[in-house]
């Protein structure tokens, strides 16, 4: 498997915020979202080791962490993620996997933490072909729908403007059968002041719907850096 990084941090987002995790970073995404921050581990990637699944169990290992975070990148793309996965189960590791739903393995999971890309991802400013592929591949349901009848799951939509509310609400009703408490509506931010900001009606959306408001914690302990 192509990986990015390896470390430990705390989750910062979602269910299991607060919790001790070993990160496994995937490199490569056929996405190229507008907003995303992990540019590096997805197509800008500026360094990336081919590590064998024995080579990354034994780094798990070393850390003694019970949860082990599989993140991106996009790793649901990464054949490699299904054996990994599974040897990380008979470990007695607790498993989460952080996706776009794009794509569906036979993997072993505790958590398929799954985050649609809505209109407001697209790679404004990008050339035409990675534009198109970004609108091709971004909205798959029927992945979606498959990931959430086989995993525990959380759907965590990134959310920028007041205005990305409603397409939140025409996915979730076009989706269908999908337990609002299980719906995360995270701030698109890089800093805590803009999370702040938009905290100010998020919030009130979330507890008309049922929704989980999630920051994106590891702004507030680390701020905006790699490795957590």
């Amino acid at each position: 498997m192509r990986i990015a990084e390896i470390f430990r941090s705390k989750q910062g987002e979602g269910f299991w915020t607060g919790t001790d995790s070993l990160f496994i970073r995937v490199s490569g995404c056929p996405l190229h979202c507008g907003f995303c921050d992990t540019a590096y581990a997805s197509w800008k990637i500026d360094r990336a080791e081919e590590l064998s699944c024995d080579q990354i169990l034994t780094r798990v290992l070393a850390e003694e962490t019970e949860h082990v975070v599989i993140t991106g990148g996009e790793p649901m793309v990464q054949t490699g993620i299904v054996e990994l996965t599974h040897r990380l189960s008979e470990l007695g590791r607790t498993i989460t996997i952080e996706t776009a739903g794009i794509a569906a393995l036979p993997v072993k999971c505790d958590l398929m933490s799954i985050s649609p890309k809505r209109s407001n991802s697209t790679p404004l400013g990008a050339p035409e072909e990675v534009i198109r592929r970004h609108e091709t591949l971004r909205d798959q349901k029927q992945i979606v729908r498959r990931l959430i009848a086989d995993y525990p799951y959380q759907l965590k939509f990134v959310v920028d403007h007041p205005d990305d509310l409603d397409d939140i609400d025409g996915y979730l009703t076009a989706l269908g059968s999908v337990d609002s408490s299980r719906v995360c509506v995270m701030p698109m931010a890089v800093d805590t002041p803009s999370m702040a900001e938009k905290l100010v009606w998020i919030r009130p959306y979330c507890r008309a719907r049922g929704f989980y408001y999630t920051s994106r914690m590891q702004l507030v302990w680390f701020g905006n850096r790699r490795g957590t």
